[in-house]
């Protein structure tokens, strides 16, 4: 401050007004010289903050990416039931009862014999009637035959076409999920659209692991563009077969959910 307060300063406050005594103060050189020092100063403080700016905004960046790929998928542990008790197989089972035989409809038929109409007791059958019931000696009501349903009716699956978000077992990649991750990062290539333009971030991605293990329906929930969203779609695709998920001892369709950290290096 003392240098720049000197008289032989050009900027010195007391020796431009000294100079510019009974002249035209609206003159350029006046205003430059008697703003020199403000300007000086304010030109420093914003240098500095730029600097302070472009050091410290990489710094954060780092910090919270950083942050962010401590995050892990949360997995419900499944809850194991107990085995139903064993069955006892050294009593064999009793020997099916046969029902009778059903009691066929018949009509009585007695042999012609030549009478007079008051002495006829019973008229014969008729041609109908021979023809739906069996002919015997006696007439008898019969027992009406029902369809039986078959022994091993199959029963079809409650859970067809249904997709469960949580059950008892749920999917597993090949070697568990740290595998997922080392296949998931080493085959994903980074777009040369979001390396240019220094896209990172998190891609969210949906999809169902069906009974026979094999991943379908991949959806992007949240993307960050550049094609990052299309490669991690691809390669979720790509993935083997997994262990199917199971509810109540049978095969299930399970939707399952991860993010991919996508980082700058």
């Amino acid at each position: 401050m003392a240098l720049l307060n000197n008289w032989n300063d050009a900027t010195n406050h007391e020796r431009v007004e000294l100079v510019f005594e009974n002249r035209n103060k609206n003159y350029g050189a006046y205003v430059i010289r008697s703003k020199y020092n403000h300007r000086i100063v304010m030109a420093m403080v914003y240098s500095l903050t730029t600097v302070a700016l472009a050091v410290g905004i990489p710094v954060l960046i780092n910090k919270i990416n950083e942050s962010a790929a401590n995050d892990k998928v949360v997995i419900t542990t499944p809850v194991e039931l107990s085995e139903p008790p064993p069955v006892d197989k050294t009593t064999p089972p009793p020997p099916p009862v046969e029902p009778p035989p059903p009691v066929q409809k018949t009509i009585q038929f007695t042999p012609p014999k030549v009478v007079k109409d008051e002495e006829l007791e019973e008229p014969p059958p008729t041609q109908e009637e021979i023809k739906e019931t069996t002919v015997s000696t006696v007439t008898q009501e019969g027992e009406e035959i029902v369809d039986l349903p078959p022994e091993n009716p199959v029963v079809a699956d409650p859970d067809e076409g249904k997709v469960f978000l949580v059950v008892e077992e749920m999917p597993e990649f090949p070697g568990g999920q740290e595998k997922m991750y080392d296949y998931i990062y080493k085959n994903f290539k980074y777009p040369a659209m979001a390396r240019e333009n220094g896209i990172q971030g998190r891609v969210y991605v949906t999809f169902v692991v069906d009974k026979d293990g094999d991943v379908k329906d991949a959806k992007v929930a949240r993307g960050i563009g550049g094609g990052c969203d299309e490669e991690a779609l691809r390669v979720i695709k790509s993935m083997p077969n997994w262990k199917p998920g199971k509810q109540n001892g049978r095969n299930v369709m399970v939707q399952y959910s991860i993010p991919i950290n996508l980082t700058l290096k």
